[in-house]
């Protein structure tokens, strides 16, 4: 199964809501399960470099099915994962990146945020895959 936009589109105002309610900026990317963009949005005077980010970070997170974050804590120096973020042409292994899950708990989708901090990411991206579908 793969997100629908209707449904891509339900995620990008749940995370745009949490991100304005923290004050923020943010780039929001939405991905199907088979990790092509689906929906996009750019909130107003959200930073440019923060694009790449947002999908990389939706990437990184279907790629491997967990948030980009939990990647991230494996891929320190020692780690199972170590390095794991030069693969894939390029992996985001820090906060904001979730699975989207239908109602069955099948993964239908990620989602990448970035424009904050790591812990405004994950909150926003976490907002935005945890809507009602």
């Amino acid at each position: 199964m793969n997100i629908t936009l209707a449904q891509a589109q339900k995620v990008i105002a749940a995370a745009i809501a949490k991100s304005q309610e923290l004050g923020t900026k943010m780039d929001i990317a939405v991905m199907d399960s088979g990790m092509n963009l689906t929906a996009f949005a750019r909130e107003d005077g959200a930073w440019l470099g923060s694009i790449d980010i947002a999908m990389k970070k939706a990437k990184t997170a279907r790629s491997f099915n967990m948030d980009s974050g939990v990647i991230g804590t494996l891929s320190q120096p020692g780690g199972s994962l170590f390095n794991i973020e030069h693969s894939n042409g390029g992996l985001i292994s820090f906060p904001g990146g979730v699975c989207i899950k239908d109602a069955n708990g099948e993964i239908i989708g990620a989602i990448g945020v970035s424009g904050s901090s790591v812990e405004d990411d994950q909150a926003v991206a976490s907002a935005g895959a945890n809507c009602t579908l």
